[in-house]
């Protein structure tokens, strides 16, 4: 039995003792098992240092109080362990997915995600999830025997189909990859190392996906009212926050609006964990998998939202994508940052030694422009909003504000 081994592990769960390994064979720790072993080394990686200073929706120097891409990620693993705790889960393995799946984030959100891919584009774009394995498996150079983290494979697998399979049994890509395609450094790196994109998650990865939409509708609720972006009865328009509300009020009639609203946030995430773990006995009860393979074969995720809370979900993302994602105030930041984005990349492929010399190629290695384009927009993403905005300073003689 691995160390650190769960009180009480489903039969559905994810078995450190069974894992299928990793893709450098490395002896096994005496202390950890092998899930906690993947998730300290996401923890002690580069990259997750970094997240702090990445913005989530508001840019660094707006306020100290907003939550950047490390609070936001420290707030998915704690919603996605109590999830994977109440299932009999390996919390291990959750915490670790919970912890890496915004790794491969560039600077400036969305913003910089938008603006790399267009710079991307004749060279296979840029997709973050795409980049998080990237990172774990190549970029970060911390060990002597192999580039990357060294994950296991359900690490692996769950950072790359956390949102479900890419692909149909025949190599088609579904979903949102039907159109684009499975993202090259994806499809790169399976060629070599088969993580059956056909297929669903383990229960472990489908909890820290779902944790992590819980998280950011909540949290974003919580910065836009502290930005002045809405007030709080503005959400009385979606009927579950009118609900959730209206029993505040009952209950508290004479609360400050800063304690309403941390209340609303607080009963919103209790609620959604709630319909979750009520859905996924359902699920769970008709399927009856008695194994993580059983799961992965499943014609459907297991760890959803019920139909009635996925609309209230999906009523709140439409209404901070037109009061908050779409405010004018932060239209005109993160119209900035992209432009930012553009001008970097377009100033590293004129002049390549404008890059940090362990970023360039060795002198007697001939690389094409692909090869190129893509070592670019690695040392892009890696930045933090503030390396990127003091790059351009350094190389450019007028830089925009971000306010």
């Amino acid at each position: 039995m691995s160390v650190g081994m769960a009180a009480h592990r489903s039969v559905y769960a994810c078995d450190p003792d069974r894992s299928r390994g990793r893709e450098f064979a490395e002896p096994p720790s005496r202390t950890r098992s092998p899930f906690r072993r993947d998730c300290d080394r996401v923890i002690h990686s580069t990259a997750f240092r970094r997240l702090k200073h990445k913005t989530q929706v508001f840019v660094f120097h707006e306020g100290d109080h907003y939550r950047t891409r490390l609070t936001h990620t420290l707030e998915v693993a704690q919603i996605a362990r109590a999830l994977a705790r109440q299932l009999g889960l390996d919390e291990d393995l959750t915490e670790t997915l919970a912890l890496a799946h915004d790794l491969g984030h560039p600077p400036f959100g969305h913003a910089g995600e938008r603006a790399l891919d267009a710079c991307l584009r004749g060279h296979g774009g840029f997709d973050h999830n795409g980049q998080t394995l990237r990172v774990v498996t190549s970029l970060e150079h911390r060990y002597p025997e192999f580039d990357g983290l060294n994950l296991t494979w359900e690490s692996l697998e769950g950072i790359v189909k956390h949102n479900g399979p890419l692909t149909a049994r025949d190599g088609c890509p579904v979903g949102a990859y039907r159109e684009q395609g499975v993202p090259v450094g994806i499809a790169e790196f399976v060629a070599s190392y088969d993580l059956e994109l056909w297929s669903f998650s383990s229960l472990e990865a489908q909890v820290a996906a779902i944790a992590d939409d819980i998280a950011y509708d909540a949290h974003d609720i919580d910065d836009g009212l502290r930005a002045g972006l809405f007030a709080i009865d503005d959400l009385k328009e979606i009927p579950l926050t009118a609900r959730i509300i209206a029993e505040i009020d009952a209950e508290y009639p004479t609360l400050d609006e800063s304690r309403r609203g941390a209340e609303l946030v607080r009963e919103l995430i209790s609620h959604f964990i709630g319909a979750v773990m009520m859905e996924a006995h359902r699920r769970l009860e008709l399927t009856r998998p008695s194994s993580a393979e059983e799961v992965r074969n499943q014609n459907e995720a297991l760890i959803v939202f019920p139909d009635e809370t996925r609309e209230a979900e999906a009523a709140i993302k439409k209404f901070l994508k037109l009061r908050m994602y779409r405010h004018e105030r932060v239209m005109r930041v993160m119209r900035d940052a992209e432009q930012l984005v553009f001008d970097l990349f377009a100033r590293y492929q004129s002049d390549p030694a404008a890059m940090p010399a362990e970023w360039l190629p060795p002198e007697n290695r001939a690389e094409g422009e692909a090869e190129r384009a893509r070592r670019i927009g690695n040392f892009i993403a890696g930045m933090t909003d503030r390396f990127a905005l003091t790059e351009h300073q350094r190389l450019f003689d007028s830089t925009p504000d971000l306010r």
